[in-house]
This record gives structure tokens, C-alpha cells and sequence, in this order.
């Protein structure tokens, strides 16, 4: 699998809130971990253009990234310009 359980920590570890490995409620982790899966789900299709039942997940995902993007803009203009930088998107 791709996803394993020292990844998501290493995830929550790098760009959580807390620094810890337990912060995955934070938006900053679940905009990191969302980054993760998208560009996992990305290079999938890149070989499989066919597959469309994970094109409409991976369009899922980009829409709740967006929306947590949105929610975090709104919130702390601060913490989302650093999570911008770090996981390099742009909107």
C-alpha cells in the first residue's frame, strides 16, 4: 500500500500544528496529506487514462483540499501562505 502508517505520521509530523505525530485534525495536516494522495492518485492516472472511477475521487479530494484551503484563508491569512509555500501549490 502506499500509504503506511510512518507516513502519515511522517505527514502529521512535518506539517501539522503541534509537531506531533497525533495532529490530524489540524488543517494544515489534512491539506498535507490530501497534497500526498493527490499526487499519488495523479501519477496513477498518468498510466491508466481510463480508470474513472479514481479520476472522480481524485477530483473529490481536490475539491476538499480547496475547500480547507479556503476554510484556512478565511481564518489565519498567516498559516495558510506557509502551507502554500511549503507543499509549493498555488491557487
Amino acid at each position: 500500500m502506499y500509504l503506511t502508517k510512518e507516513t502519515k505520521q511522517d505527514i502529521f509530523e512535518n506539517h501539522g500544528r503541534l509537531k506531533e505525530k497525533t495532529d490530524t485534525g489540524s488543517p494544515e495536516s489534512q491539506i498535507a496529506l490530501f497534497t500526498f494522495r493527490i499526487n499519488h492518485l495523479t501519477q496513477h492516472l498518468k498510466m491508466n487514462k481510463k480508470d474513472y472511477s479514481t479520476r472522480m475521487g481524485l477530483l473529490k479530494l481536490v475539491g476538499k483540499r480547496r475547500r480547507l484551503l479556503n476554510y484556512l484563508q478565511k481564518r489565519d491569512i498567516e498559516r495558510y501562505r506557509k502551507i502554500i509555500s511549503e507543499l509549493k501549490l498555488r491557487k
